[in-house]
């Protein structure tokens, strides 16, 4: 008796749930390339199914990228409830029309398929540009009277649906020096919103210049035929010298003076290195002459010492390079 109940009131259930707002064409819902949309046909009262045996239909419509080609409509998470009489498999047909909605203006743009279980549907290729339905129904297969009514979620990819890196792209990664600067080239949007603003010199335009203080990553967001698409593009900061932290100035002719990668690039750069005091014990204008360990000639006593280095580079201006060396013998 109790199973009994529990039946009647599911299919109770199925009745008087509310009417899905897209089971009409002119309340189609957008699907945006690689964006899923969760939807469930139960209660549905639009046209009958486009594909035989079917019912309870949603109305979904997509528009092809400029390239075109194929289109992958993926049917996954089918969640039907237990009714006596359904059956619990969905179908899926792509359609061509012009947009009137009215019945005589569709063509089928590719086969029906219909699974209960998770499945593809790639259509042949399709035109560039150009508006496409997706029609998601019941099937009432397998002896079933009932069209089935279930959750699911349903999404678009493929060469022709794709839209990031194929008609909206962040540009590439970019590489700088610290203190320098490039401008960065998002293309195939309406507008543009970049995140995060810092080291931008706009997060409105397509081409801000860019000069962060550290490696970031830039997201960039636009809206194409009421979608919204994000891509992104790393801005890598590498350090212009890398100095040594250790000097042993033994006369060994190993390791004797203090060396600093990279930065004999950079003539007009001015040296500090201060004891623990916060007395200057080198100074340099350039770096032709490299620190010895000795302070007017005199050997410094084995310590740690405080380094100041700006660079003073041409192309933008780095941050100064600070840190500490310590004087072994």
């Amino acid at each position: 008796m109790r199973a009994i109940a529990i039946l009647l009131f599911t299919a109770l259930a199925l009745v008087v749930k509310a009417q899905p707002a897209n089971d009409d064409c002119s309340t189609s819902a957008t699907l945006c390339a690689q964006q899923p949309l969760t939807g469930n046909n139960t209660g549905a009262t639009g046209w009958p199914g486009f594909c035989p045996s079917t019912g309870n239909v949603l109305w979904y419509t997509f528009t092809t990228n400029s390239v075109g080609g194929t289109v992958d409509v993926s049917i996954s998470g089918i969640n039907c409830p237990g009714v006596a009489g359904m059956d619990n498999e969905l179908s899926v047909v792509v359609l061509s029309g012009n947009g009137s909605c009215t019945p005589g203006s569709f063509s089928a743009a590719s086969t029906c398929l219909e699974d209960s279980n998770d499945f593809v549907l790639t259509t042949p290729a399709l035109l560039p540009n150009t508006q496409y339905w997706v029609i998601v129904a019941g099937a009432a297969n397998n002896g079933a009277t009932i069209p089935a009514q279930c959750g699911f979620s349903v999404v678009t990819s493929g060469p022709g649906a794709d839209i990031v890196n194929v008609d909206f792209d962040a540009g590439p990664d970019v590489t700088l020096g610290e203190g320098e600067n490039a401008q960065l080239q998002a293309t195939g949007g309406t507008t543009y919103t970049w995140t995060p603003t810092s080291g931008l010199s706009g997060s409105t335009i397509p081409d801000p210049i860019a000069q962060p203080e550290e490696t970031t990553t830039y997201t960039v967001t636009t809206q194409l035929n009421g979608c919204t698409y994000s891509d992104q593009l790393i801005v890598e900061v590498k350090r212009l010298i890398s100095p040594s932290n250790t000097i042993t100035p033994n006369g060994d002719g190993v390791n004797d003076t203090w060396e600093i990668l990279g930065i004999r690039d950079y003539p007009s750069c001015l040296v500090f290195i201060y004891d623990r005091w916060g007395q200057k014990v080198f100074s340099s204008t350039g770096y032709k002459e490299p620190f010895d360990g000795t302070n007017n000639g005199s050997p410094l006593p084995v310590a740690t010492y405080y380094w100041y280095i700006e660079l003073n580079q041409v192309k933008g201006r780095s941050a100064p390079y600070t840190g500490s060396l310590t004087i072994l013998r």
